[in-house]
């Protein structure tokens, strides 16, 4: 997924950027703190998305409130039953899946859930006149057809091992969206869905407020009423969250330290695919150098950052996927080497000048680097980061912006930005860095094209044998060590702080996209008042 600014992403994901609301959530009482009632939470997060239409991207991961997909995750991330009664019959080699809709499922506004909503919704998202920038990941589907009101067939081009993962997308409406643009329609603001919230009221750049469905298949929840209050500064929303005015928040580590020994709020710290990464566009005249890309990798030092800038919450990434994943390739674990950063340069003529900067045919080696304002973790990466090029003689200027700023600037800046899926690798490295997405929206943000690669992840999505498989993305996080496209720094935990008035709080390995969705609030519709 994208880096900062939502693009038909999990709601209000955090660690992004929006408009700071400083004012309180819900007026009077709204935010309750230790002392507010246990049927509504409010909760502070970082940005809101730019829609809450599945067919444009929102909840395609799974755990959206107001949707469901045929599939849910559950606590370990193992796949469950959602709108299908069961997991999916799969036939002809992996080339078929056919699921059964549960029985007596309702719209929000009373409609029946059938086989031609879920039809629909496919179609729509796979037309190329919707503005989804994540079809590619639906690329394997051939057909969708409906088997009668209750069953829904998937005909595969090839064998996609992980299509099913790919069933957690959220199922719109035909009745409703069917007779809209999907790129304009009123949908967009006001969604209608199968889910255990409905939106009640959504202020741009303030909040949006979520009342329970009360005719939920899944049963009524008992939170009420939810409230995402947009705060994009960091230290605001740790301030709000101390006053009372929040429930909840989702804060950086050195943040939320400061409310451990406070006997009314609990923290939670999940582990996540999320990581902190530089993308090096390669139409920029410096960082499309591989010698600059390669010395900037040996430069930086993860270590320091996750001790330092994340107080330990986290872990140094070498590549996309983090170490201790069964898909990480062994072996590509570097530590800081500012000796071999000095010589890949020295070979490449980038040589020294009198400020220490170097320099090759007139150019000096100096770029910009851009991160989302209010977002303190990506701009301690990006102080850091700059820092460590330094002393191997690059220069780079760290600025931060909006990003309706960042966005037309990305083809020649670099971003400190944030990617990571959980699942299968196929998820978010394809969109990542294959050649065919660059430039796509958020979509391989630097332009990477590395042959290399793109056979890698091709073969990664097309086969069916796990040690192919395996070998393949092996390759890919070889190759990114050898041909960095973007410096990985750190993979970060996710560290949330909550008012303690509720039982059943868990958290889930989690993606770069959170928030609402995942946090200890992924599974909000059974939290139960404690007694």
């Amino acid at each position: 997924m994208t880096s900062g600014r939502i693009r038909g992403a999990a709601i209000a994901a955090a660690l992004a950027t929006g408009a700071a609301a400083c004012s309180a959530p819900g007026g009077s009482g709204a935010g309750s703190g230790n002392g507010g009632t246990a049927d509504s939470v409010v909760i502070g997060v970082a940005s809101e998305p730019d829609t809450l239409s599945p067919l444009l991207g929102y909840g395609k991961d799974g755990n959206s409130k107001i949707f469901d997909g045929l599939l849910a995750r559950d606590a370990d991330l193992k796949l469950r039953p959602a709108l299908a009664k069961a997991l999916p019959d799969v036939g002809d080699g992996g080339r078929t899946y056919t699921y059964t809709l549960r029985e007596g499922v309702e719209f929000s506004d009373g409609e029946p859930l059938t086989s031609a909503d879920v039809v629909f919704t496919y179609r729509t998202i796979l037309d190329g006149k919707t503005n989804n920038s994540s079809r590619s990941e639906l690329e394997a589907i051939k057909e969708v057809r409906a088997d009668g009101d209750d069953k829904v067939v998937f005909t595969l081009k090839y064998p996609y091992a992980p299509f099913a993962d790919r069933t957690v997308l959220p199922i719109v409406p035909e009745h409703v969206a069917g007779e809209q643009d999907p790129n304009t329609g009123p949908f967009n603001t006001e969604p209608i869905g199968t889910g255990p919230y409905v939106l009640a009221d959504w202020r741009k750049g303030e909040k949006l407020t979520f009342k329970a469905n009360p005719h939920y298949w899944g049963g009524a929840p008992k939170v009420k009423t939810v409230t995402m209050a947009i705060v994009e500064d960091d230290d605001v929303r740790a301030t709000r969250l101390r006053s009372g005015d929040l429930d909840g928040a989702v804060l950086p580590p050195n943040l939320a330290a400061t409310f451990e020994g406070d006997s009314g709020r609990k923290t939670y710290q999940a582990k996540s695919y999320d990581y902190r990464t530089v993308t090096l566009p390669t139409a920029h005249k410096v960082t499309g150098d591989r010698a600059i890309r390669r010395a900037l990798d040996a430069a930086v030092d993860r270590e320091a950052m996750v001790d330092k800038i994340l107080d330990g919450a986290g872990r140094p990434a070498y590549g996309p996927l983090p170490v201790g994943d069964p898909w990480f390739a062994k072996g590509i674990e570097r530590s800081q080497d500012l000796a071999a950063a000095n010589r890949v340069l020295d070979a490449a003529g980038w040589k020294a000048g009198d400020d220490g900067i170097r320099a090759k045919d007139g150019r000096r080696a100096a770029f910009t680097l851009l991160h989302p304002s209010g977002d303190k973790v990506r701009q301690d990466h990006a102080l850091a980061y700059a820092s460590d090029a330094k002393k191997a003689g690059i220069e780079v200027k760290v600025e931060s912006a909006t990003w309706e700023v960042i966005e037309p600037r990305m083809r020649n800046d670099a971003v400190l930005a944030g990617f990571g899926s959980t699942g299968d690798p196929d998820f978010g490295l394809y969109t990542m860095l294959h050649s065919s997405l660059a430039g796509d929206g958020f979509n391989n943000m630097g332009r990477y094209d590395n042959p290399a690669v793109d056979e890698a992840l091709d073969t990664g999505r097309r086969s069916q044998d796990k040690a192919a498989r395996k070998a393949a993305y092996d390759t890919l996080q070889r190759e990114l060590v050898k041909d960095p496209g973007y410096t990985f720094l750190t993979h970060i935990d996710h560290v949330y702080v909550l008012a303690d008035r509720w039982d059943g709080l868990s958290t889930q390995v989690e993606p770069h996209e959170h928030g609402f969705a995942s946090g200890p609030w992924w599974n909000l519709q059974d939290w139960q008042p404690k007694q």
